[in-house]
């Protein structure tokens, strides 16, 4: 590593631990939560590799992460962003095969010039797939591979919240390609034609003044067994009371911070309905012996254009604290970071 630089420019997390709220992933500035600067480079060791990156992803988790929101403890003085691709430009035992490779990768600590993981965090790139791609292909391309296969093994129909979001339309995709049905629910009108061209069965806006009527119709026609949810709200609450016997509410994100109460656990028992939680880190560790044939079938729909990642904003690294909270609000899409 003599050739490389001893210091990374950063941005790095100003606060320890857990907030104690559920705000949800709204930023409105923030400098409450991060500052930027320059952190020694650490010498990766056995199994690590030493990252240079070109590009990272802004996630959902990301926010929730930076807030003391998420489900690990936040490290005051560390890098934050957990998803990327880069370039490995040194490796330590038993690792030296990535070396000179383009990488996606997953660490804690992303939002940096350079940073460890650990190669088994690693995905070599094909030279097909475009940095957008590269720097998000893991968190969000491989929690809808792992939801989509909860939904498929239940049913031949499901529901998604969010539906229009990046995560959503990789879902879409897939339930399309596997023959499955999808009601999927939104906020505005307007997107639905795009979504129906991806596959969607139906389209519901939650907003609207029928929604309940709308929902409650779809789901007697399509019996969908599986909610997969982003939102986790009171609406969600009513879809999942709509939904038939022995159908499973599965919440994978907090986007709405509003606290409700369930109007129908009595559904739980006398209907064998179920509420559970997907987190992609334990989803991925009990599925270790099928993670290559995954990020192959990941892979292979960026490299063919099946898939592709919708930015909404390129960031630089050294305008991250200043800009985030302004980039966030464009909805629908990825923000990118820069170095």
């Amino acid at each position: 590593m003599s050739d490389l630089p001893s210091e990374t420019f950063s941005v790095i997390q100003k606060l320890d631990g857990y907030s104690g709220v559920s705000e949800g992933p709204t930023v409105v500035d923030a400098s409450e939560y991060l500052t930027d600067g320059m952190l020694p480079i650490s010498k990766p060791g056995r199994g690590q590799v030493l990252i240079k990156l070109r590009m990272a992803s802004v996630n959902p988790s990301d926010l929730h992460f930076i807030k003391g929101e998420y489900g690990q403890p936040r490290e005051k003085g560390m890098a934050a962003g957990f998803e990327g691709c880069g370039d490995v430009v040194a490796a330590g035992d038993g690792a030296e095969h990535l070396l000179g490779q383009r990488v996606a990768f997953v660490t804690t600590g992303a939002w940096s010039e350079y940073c460890v993981t650990m190669a088994l965090m690693c995905i070599p790139l094909h030279p097909s797939v475009k940095d957008e791609d590269g720097a998000a292909q893991i968190v969000n391309p491989l929690t809808a591979v792992g939801m989509v296969d909860i939904a498929e093994k239940n049913g031949d129909c499901f529901v998604i919240s969010a539906a229009a979001s990046q995560l959503g339309k990789l879902m879409l995709g897939l339930a399309k390609d596997k023959g499955l049905k999808t009601i999927c629910l939104v906020r505005r009108v307007n997107v639905a034609p795009a979504l129906k061209e991806l596959g969607a069965t139906v389209v519901l806006d939650v907003t609207s003044k029928d929604f309940e009527k709308q929902f409650s119709a779809a789901s007697r026609e399509h019996k969908p067994r599986v909610f997969l949810d982003a939102v986790t709200d009171s609406i969600s609450e009513k879809v999942f009371t709509l939904m038939p016997n022995r159908s499973r509410w599965v919440s994978y994100g907090k986007l709405n911070p509003e606290l409700f109460p369930m109007t129908q656990m009595g559904q739980l028992i006398f209907q064998s309905k179920v509420i559970e939680g997907f987190w992609l880190t334990p989803w991925m560790q009990a599925n270790s012996a099928e993670m290559p044939h995954f990020a192959k079938e990941v892979q292979t729909r960026f490299a063919d254009g099946t898939w592709k990642t919708d930015v909404t904003t390129y960031l630089p690294l050294r305008d991250v604290v200043s800009r985030l909270a302004k980039a966030t609000r464009v909805k629908d899409g990825k923000i990118m970071i820069t170095p």
